[in-house]
């Protein structure tokens, strides 16, 4: 795909006519790119399983995370509802000496490690498979893709990219890479690993580890290592279910075009159907796939079936 920087407008369009899939998967769907995650795919990520050895890839979920407000996205608050004191103190009104403690957490669906659901984006009023906008997500939420739908399927083989470790330096990106698919391709070949249809993909680009070793920064939102507008037809070919990245926007920023916000997502979303998830911590992960020249595993991934959601907060395990 060419790009021309001064026209996203035309691009986008362009775009989504090339690698559209609405209808592909019946008028009703609410899947996506999930649809391409069936039983055969589960059975073979299954069989990846040989040390047993376990990788939580979800960032902690608490004030020192990366949000600083921008579209009232903020870090989670914690708060106690019940403490070890009330119960030393004999203020819980229970009998035969028994305490607990109870806590409760306020924060947007979108603060720390998540899925996009298919409700997240719109591109010019149209929601996924080509509904209205304005019928599908209301103040009562998203009425028809609410990220409930895809609880139960997310869970397959997953392939890693360490695009940081084969093409940055000292394992990371600099701000502002642009991830083609030649980049993505060249990964997968140096690391001998396939990527096809119903895999769950996630790209390194070693973002994170840069600010937790130099601070947060502008890591929500700022510039960052990402996927190229130009990746839209590999994301679409590959028949991939989802991908993840360890950025916040999972695209290149500053984006590619002159005045233009995540268009990659306005294509990726509505149009293809695609399960995005941001701000997954590969580190880990790719540590032991570095070392055991293994770069495929069991992952599991299910959001939280919150009715009407468009998002929401994950904690994958990959398992190897």
């Amino acid at each position: 795909m060419t790009l021309d920087r001064t026209d996203p407008e035309g691009s986008i369009a362009r775009a989504t006519k090339a690698y559209s899939n609405w209808g592909r998967f019946g008028d009703d769907d609410v899947l996506g790119t999930l649809n391409f995650l069936d039983e055969a795919k589960r059975r073979e990520g299954a069989a990846l399983i040989r040390r047993g050895v376990s990788f939580s890839l979800s960032q902690r979920f608490d004030m020192n995370g990366p949000q600083k407000g921008w579209r009232r996205r903020t870090n989670p608050v914690h708060t106690m509802l019940d403490t070890g004191t009330d119960a030393a103190l004999g203020n819980q009104g229970f009998p035969h000496g028994i305490g607990g403690a109870d806590d409760v957490i306020a924060m947007p669906l979108q603060c720390s490690t998540q899925w996009d659901g298919l409700g997240h984006i719109f591109d010019h009023g149209k929601a996924w498979n080509g509904r209205p906008a304005e019928k599908v997500v209301t103040s009562d939420g998203d009425l028809v893709t609410g990220i409930e739908h895809m609880a139960p399927h997310v869970a397959g083989r997953g392939v890693l990219l360490d695009v940081g470790r084969v093409v940055g330096e000292d394992g990371e990106l600099p701000d502002g890479f642009a991830i083609t698919e030649e980049h993505l391709t060249a990964t997968a070949r140096a690391q001998d690993v396939t990527v096809g249809r119903g895999d769950l993909v996630l790209v390194r680009t070693g973002q994170l580890a840069r600010a937790r070793r130099e601070g947060w920064g502008d890591y929500a939102g700022g510039p960052a290592p990402g996927l190229s507008f130009t990746t839209a037809g590999w994301l679409h070919g590959s028949e991939i279910a989802a991908i993840a990245t360890d950025t916040w926007g999972f695209e290149v920023r500053p984006n590619e075009f002159e005045h233009a916000f995540q268009p990659l997502h306005q294509v990726a979303i509505p149009h293809i159907g695609l399960l995005i998830g941001e701000m997954w911590d590969l580190d880990a992960l790719a540590d032991d796939c570095a070392t055991d020249g293994r770069y495929e595993f069991w992952l599991t991934a299910a959001p939280l079936p919150i009715t009407g959601a468009v998002g929401s907060p994950v904690n994958p395990i990959a398992v190897k």
